[in-house]
This record gives C-alpha cells, structure tokens and sequence, in this order.
C-alpha cells in the first residue's frame, strides 16, 4: 500500500487484539458496498503514527477512531454512528441514536469497550486477498 493516506478513503482504527473489534471490523468489511474504509489496527506503526500526530494516548486501545485525511476525526460513539451513517441503507437509522448527548452515548461505548473481552467472540475470518488490500500493516 501507499505510503501516504488517501484522502478519498475514511480509516477506521481499532485494537488489533480484540476479537470483538475485529468481528466489527469484519462486519464493515462485509458491508462496505462503496469501497469507502481503510482499516489498521492501534497497535500497528501507522496506528501509533495517527494517535502520536494527535496527542492521544498511544497505549490506550480500547478506542475506535475514524479519519478522514487531511480533515477530521471521530472518537468512539461519534465514530460509530459515522460508520453507520456513511454505510448508508438500514445502518443509517443508527444515526437517530444522535439525538441522545455525547456524554450518554459515549457512556455506554466505554461500557461495551470495558467488558468487550466477556463478550462473545466472533469465528475466525480469512479475509479474501481484495479485503487485505484494505489493511494497513
């Protein structure tokens, strides 16, 4: 891959460790019809890159982010409903969940990211060699 981001594509970063995270990130894999997201794990350099360029904690993975190149970024609950938003169809009514405050919905993100280890964990999934090409490192 490119060593310089792309700036049409959106990044979602997540922990590279959790089963939970990575049976989401199947999820957006499989329901990416437009060809929108790149994925890398926090723990990866291009992950630590991203949050060392911001100032956030490098050794803190238990948050999702999603970027846009040289624009914005999301932070967990705001960046789920963005995904869900940019997924587009049925995943769109997520979005109605943006009328509860930040606070609230950020509240319960850290509860589901506290516990995500006791969740059940998803199958494992050999991604095909056209979705490895949308990882970084």
């Amino acid at each position: 891959m490119n060593k310089h981001p792309d700036s049409s594509k959106y990044y979602i970063f997540y922990d590279g460790a959790c089963s939970f995270c990575n049976y989401w990130i199947q999820w957006i894999l499989k329901n990416d019809r437009k060809d929108q997201f790149l994925f890398s794990p926090l723990q990866s350099a291009f992950g630590q890159k991203f949050l060392q360029e911001r100032n956030l904690p490098r050794q803190q993975l238990n948050t999702l982010y999603l970027w846009r190149p040289n624009s914005f970024y999301y932070v967990k609950s705001e960046a789920v409903l963005e995904i869900a938003k940019l997924l587009g169809g049925k995943y769109q009514l997520m979005t109605a969940f943006k009328l509860f405050p930040k606070f609230f919905s950020d509240w319960v993100y850290d509860r589901i990211a506290r516990n995500r280890s006791k969740l059940p964990g998803a199958q494992c999934h050999v991604p095909t060699a056209q979705q490895k090409e949308k990882f970084i490192e």
